[in-house]
């Protein structure tokens, strides 16, 4: 049965399945090293030179190559651990190796912050940008603020409300963010220049405590 990468650390001596993206391949002569990379972090796995049929198809391995590994947990030889992940304590011996999909030479390398890469080149290959453990890590730190706000909010009686996001365009202070009507040729919806009129239709209506995390437009 399968395992994150992240549940190593409980499994010293054990053979485990593991699945995921081949991160970095190293080629030590008699050693291949791969960072096997999953959801939840990266593993070390280790290709042992007295399996030669294993270690040719371990060469192989490029980038972002997606694959399932069997292999036995063992700690790290002193001196090779790796601090600055949470399996760096361990490794996995490779057991049996499968190529589940391969994949082209990525056009930027994923294994850093992506900090000197253009904007443009990131948003055109977002769904690789995403992968990176930099956004990764924004991503689920987000997800856990809201899930904060939420929980505090709730525990006080609040209510999260939805309000519309588009309405009837009220041209005032700001330009429209316009959204044209397929059913109503001509005419178009826009976000609410007066959101405070739900804000109040919602306390005449006995809501007086609510809240919503609003969507951000930019136009």
């Amino acid at each position: 049965m399968r395992i994150l990468t992240k549940d190593i650390t409980n499994a010293e001596g054990k053979e485990v399945e593991l699945a995921g993206w081949v991160s970095v391949r190293r080629d030590h002569g008699k050693l291949i090293f791969i960072d096997l990379r999953d959801r939840s972090g990266i593993a070390q796995v280790v290709f042992a030179p007295n399996n030669k049929e294993l270690q040719k198809k371990a060469d192989s391995l490029r980038p972002e190559w997606v694959v399932r590994i069997h292999g036995i947990v063992q700690k790290r030889p002193k001196g090779m651990e790796n601090e600055k992940i949470l399996t760096g304590n361990y490794e996995i011996l490779a057991t049996d190796l499968e190529v589940l999909a391969e994949a082209k030479t990525p056009p930027f390398d994923l294994s850093n912050d992506g900090m000197e890469i253009g904007e443009d080149v990131r948003m055109k290959y977002r769904y690789l940008d995403l992968r990176r453990e930099r956004l990764q890590k924004n991503l689920k730190m987000r997800a856990e603020v809201i899930k904060f706000i939420r929980d505090f909010l709730s525990e006080r009686g609040f209510v999260e409300i939805e309000t519309p996001i588009l309405g009837k365009s009220t041209p005032e202070g700001a330009r429209d963010y316009l959204v044209p009507a397929r059913l109503e040729p001509g005419k178009f919806y826009a976000l609410p220049q007066s959101p405070q009129q739900y804000k109040q239709l919602l306390m005449v209506a006995g809501f007086e405590r609510y809240f919503q995390i609003a969507i951000c437009f930019r136009d």
